[in-house]
């Protein structure tokens, strides 16, 4: 017979079904077993009367986390003993037949709660049983609704969903990068990207116009708050279009998000209010204001646009460096400045962030296209021509085959969806996250590996004392 998932079976009132999962919680009352039956779709309780024999026997032995088939009659309960507010209260499956697909260990801890009580490193461990529990379900589920979203609503906008490399070549544009060595050019390596930045301008030079990609992203940081080594950006780059054009586009799209997959939530200020920089350090001491009136509810949403951030920064050593990345326009005002590098200091550069109840969630700028401007950022940073057309020369030659005017943004995706589900950190919105320190603990990674594999790549490891 044909499986039926659990959220369909008022649809089957009076029939007989299959219905495939887990037994989640066994209830023996003597001449009687209940079961509480789950599938991804939902909860049911089951009997089993002593006038199945078969079935009793079966019921008897099993356990919860066991998964099992069952063919079932569904009843309508009596009127006492509905359950008005939970899904399926209101029947009841009367088991014919039990079949065992698979026995399970009593599980490492309680799948059935919120998790909050056990210790996290025991959670990462065991993450696939972890991911059992509906709140982490509920993540789940909600993480893909609001990919799902995206996809269709930028592709109504005329955007075109473009994977980029994961290998890639490493360049000082940001963070540490993670290096992979290649066996066939031994001494040299590819870089995991740190964002697709490089290669979503590139698609303009290419005249994709409108790209936009849900992309995983790779950096080696040090331990440091609510970071993870891998993470994901709603990443996106428009060609012929202007800041405004960019921060009403992202605005509608959050607006919309919210609206449809969260309803619950309310956001505070629409439009979204807009303070520079300066305004934002001199009122709240960061560029990622929390602007909610009330921050003890947890359903309220105060997004707001930070803009006109400095190009540039001092760098520890009384060096420039840029505040955001290396390829944003300045603002064009400040255009000469920049060209003739003078100062710098005063130097605005067409950066928008959105920040959501004190985190920063997305930013983005009008980038450089024109290879002299791009060249004087570098220069500006203390790159010498050698270094600049070692590490960028792929870009400032791009850009020297008519690069249209372009710009875009990336959302972190992990932090937009823990401040929409009130979770504290990333890790409970990531299917199979990293610890703190970047420990994989299920996996047991990073792991070395064997003498043979180092030998193909050529690499000879020295252990630190």
């Amino acid at each position: 017979m044909e499986r039926t998932y659990i959220k369909d079976l008022k649809n089957h009132i009076g029939k007989e079904v299959t219905v495939k999962g887990w037994v989640d919680v066994r209830r023996d009352q003597g001449k009687m077993v209940f079961l509480d039956l789950r599938d991804i779709s939902g909860k049911v309780q089951a009997v089993v009367l002593p006038s199945h024999a078969e079935a009793l026997e079966v019921a008897e032995r099993v356990r919860p986390e066991w998964v099992v088939s069952v063919s079932a009659q569904v009843n309508k309960r009596p009127e006492r003993n509905i359950k008005a507010e939970v899904l399926n209260g209101d029947i009841e499956l009367e088991v014919l037949n039990i079949e065992v697909l698979n026995e399970a260990e009593t599980p490492v801890f309680d799948v059935s709660s919120d998790g909050r009580e056990i210790g996290e490193e025991t959670r990462l461990k065991y993450r696939y049983l972890d991911l059992r529990r509906p709140r982490l379900q509920r993540n789940m589920r909600l993480r893909h609704e609001i990919a799902l979203h995206i996809r269709n609503f930028l592709s109504k906008h005329g955007f075109i969903e473009i994977e980029t490399p994961i290998l890639t070549k490493s360049t000082p544009e940001g963070s540490r990068d993670y290096i992979v060595p290649s066996r066939i050019e031994q001494g040299k390596f590819y870089a995991l990207p740190q964002s697709p930045q490089q290669y979503k301008q590139l698609l303009m030079v290419a005249g994709t116009e409108r790209y936009f990609q849900i992309a995983r992203c790779m950096r080696d940081e040090d331990t440091r708050g609510d970071r993870q080594p891998e993470f994901t950006q709603l990443d996106m780059e428009l060609s012929f279009a202007k800041k405004e054009d960019i921060m009403k586009l992202n605005e509608e799209l959050l607006i919309e998000l919210v609206q449809k997959l969260v309803p619950e939530k309310r956001i505070q200020s629409i439009p979204f209010p807009r303070i520079t920089y300066k305004e934002a350090m001199e009122k709240y001491g960061n560029d990622k204001p929390d602007m909610r009136e009330d921050k003890n509810d947890p359903n309220l949403l105060a997004f707001c646009w930070v803009i006109d951030f400095p190009f540039f920064e001092k760098d520890k050593n009384g060096g420039w460096t840029f505040t955001h990345n290396p390829f944003s326009a300045p603002m064009t005002e400040h255009m000469e400045n920049l060209m003739k590098k003078e100062n710098i200091g005063d130097i605005l550069a067409t950066q928008y962030d959105v920040a959501l109840n004190g985190f920063e969630i997305g930013g983005g700028s009008i980038r450089n296209h024109k290879p002299e401007a791009l060249v004087k950022v570098l220069e500006i940073m203390g790159h010498s021509e050698d270094s600049i057309r070692a590490n960028f020369g792929h870009m400032l030659d791009a850009f020297s085959y008519g690069a249209p005017p372009h710009g875009g943004i990336a959302w972190g995706l992990d932090r937009l969806l823990a401040v929409l589900t009130n979770e504290p950190n990333i890790r409970e919105v990531i299917a199979f996250p990293k610890t703190g320190e970047g420990r994989d603990l299920m996996m047991e990674a990073p792991s070395e590996v064997s003498a043979e594999q180092l030998q193909e790549l050529g690499i000879a490891v020295s252990k630190k004392r």
